[in-house]
């Protein structure tokens, strides 16, 4: 069990840490990072009953499971969206009011807690139910996308708190849609990618995970150096 412990929650922790370190200017008060991330463990119950809920009603549409309609609908509508939805959720209710929340970046790192969260209590259940082999693909793969949804989520969830300040709340609303329609686009894309053992697939899934890698590591380094008072 310790095994499965370590070997799950170092790599989320990691992001974590190295997410927490760009944060240059004014660094966010434990207990509140510290209950971002429980939220987001805990919130994996509630996707997974949103999940249920939306594989049933998928089930009335009687497209087949196996057809690329039924796993696009899945993978972006039920799974996508359950797992970001509910991971913006718990980081809106914890931080969107909180006096901490007064630079842009704070957004990336409230939303990459939440979502590591997630990632971690997922990983444990993933590692705990096949055992430890799957960590280290999961470490490269799962585990990172979770982080990179959570780096956008929390840019444009910044943004968001940036023009609500001025007052301008249609750019409030642009980008809190923003903050809800990219990582699901990111985490469906994702999923469905995984979703079929296609020679095909399996090459932009891989290409598309390097991609993403990249493109992430260089947007919050530049979301870090840009970052502004709200």
């Amino acid at each position: 069990m310790l095994a499965i412990l370590i070997l799950a929650l170092v790599p989320p922790l990691y992001l974590m840490v190295r997410i927490y370190r760009q944060d240059k200017i004014e660094k966010e008060p434990p207990r509140l990072l510290l209950r971002l991330f429980l939220c987001g463990c805990l919130s994996t119950i509630l996707a997974g009953l949103l999940e249920e809920l939306g594989s049933l009603v998928l089930g009335y549409t009687g497209l087949p499971m196996s057809s690329y309609l039924y796993q696009l609908l899945m993978n972006f509508l039920v799974i996508g969206l359950a797992e970001e939805g509910v991971k913006h959720f718990f980081t809106r209710r914890n931080t969107w009011n909180h006096p901490a929340f007064n630079y842009r970046f704070d957004g990336v790192v409230y939303a990459v807690f939440t979502s590591l969260g997630f990632a971690a209590a997922e990983n444990v259940m993933y590692v705990g139910g096949f055992g430890l082999g799957v960590a280290p693909i999961r470490a490269i793969t799962a585990i990172p996308l979770h982080c990179i949804a959570g780096i956008f989520m929390g840019h444009f969830y910044g943004m968001a708190k940036y023009y609500d300040a001025r007052g301008d709340y249609n750019g409030t609303r642009r980008n809190m849609r923003l903050s809800m329609l990219i990582p699901v686009l990111i985490h469906g894309f994702y999923d469905f990618c995984a979703s079929y053992d296609s020679t095909v697939l399996g090459a932009i899934f891989l290409l598309n995970i390097i991609m993403l890698d990249i493109v992430a590591i260089r947007s919050v380094r530049k979301f870090s150096r840009n970052d502004s008072y709200i």
